[in-house]
């Protein structure tokens, strides 16, 4: 005779639940869920009795899981994906929402001009891409799939190399022409540069056998993309990610003046769930785009 199954939990009470972690507020769970929050608080006080334990510690702004709420939070999450999958293959679309976490420079200038192919080739896949710097929680579900800066280690993460952190370089031709000739790093120095204090200039200059005094620091752009329509205006010199700087390059837009480039102790990885490696839609988007940065990065 078989076993009796363990009881489910209340399964209104796991998607009040599964929101709520995710949000990290109750309010936000209501808004998604079209409850009030009363109703949310109920059902999770309701799930919280069943376990015997609290599952979130109520904080003054917000709610952040508790160690066993967090154990929860990760098998419902996966639990509430696989429902989901199954439900959308049922009506007929096999339709899968992918969530895709990126630093804003990967956004901008590799999604951007390029996951247009991936939706062509991949119809059945709904794609969202989320500008975010922070950490999302991928375990936690707040995204499918991260593009992060750093050294490739994260607990309970797969991270795929993508391409080293380096710059190197690039102006405008009429900037070219107007403080030319530019033939040597060290005629850069007479070219305004854009983010001047950053160290990464210093670093660049030294590698290409420079002294390079930083200049006063009057503002920070804080990140390539705008760094790099600064450097398009004509307002100066700017350093760039040349995996980033492929396009600009060929259409001209941009000219790269030295081969030199100067590499970064960190790197550019495709982070995601090792227990959602299998998981159709995160294969079929990090097999494109393994594919797609082995071929820029070849040119």
């Amino acid at each position: 005779m078989d076993k009796a199954k363990s009881p489910l939990p209340p399964l209104p009470a796991v998607r009040a639940f599964e929101a709520a972690a995710r949000l990290s507020s109750f309010s936000r769970a209501a808004e998604e869920l079209a409850m009030t929050q009363a109703a949310v608080s109920y059902q999770i006080k309701l799930l919280e009795d069943r376990a015997g334990q609290p599952l979130f510690r109520r904080l003054p702004r917000g709610v952040v899981p508790t160690a066993a709420g967090k154990a929860l939070q990760l098998q419902v999450g996966e639990a509430l994906d696989m429902v989901r999958r199954g439900w959308a293959e049922v009506r007929g679309g096999g339709g899968q929402e992918l969530v895709i976490s990126a630093i804003a420079s990967f956004a901008a200038f590799i999604l951007g001009p390029r996951l247009g192919l991936f939706q062509v080739a991949h119809p059945g896949i709904t794609t969202r891409v989320e500008v975010n710097h922070r950490y999302v929680d991928l375990e936690a579900g707040e995204a499918s799939v991260a593009i992060r800066v750093g050294h490739g280690s994260w607990p309970g993460l797969a991270a795929d190399l993508l391409f080293r952190s380096s710059y190197t370089p690039l102006l405008t031709p009429a900037l070219m022409e107007t403080y030319g000739p530019i033939t040597q790093p060290e005629d850069l120095l007479g070219v305004p540069l854009v983010d001047a204090a950053d160290p990464a200039w210093g670093m660049w200059f030294r590698a290409a056998g420079v002294d390079y005094v930083p200049q006063a620091e009057r503002h920070s752009l804080g990140t390539q993309v705008l760094e790099v329509q600064a450097a398009l205006a004509g307002h100066g010199a700017c350093l760039l990610t040349p995996a980033y700087a492929s396009g600009m390059i060929a259409s001209g837009a941009l000219v790269q003046p030295f081969d030199q480039v100067t590499e970064d102790d960190i790197s550019v990885w495709l982070a995601y769930p090792e227990a959602r490696r299998a998981d159709p839609a995160v294969a079929a988007f990090r097999n494109w785009l393994l594919a797609e940065v082995a071929d820029f990065d070849s040119n």
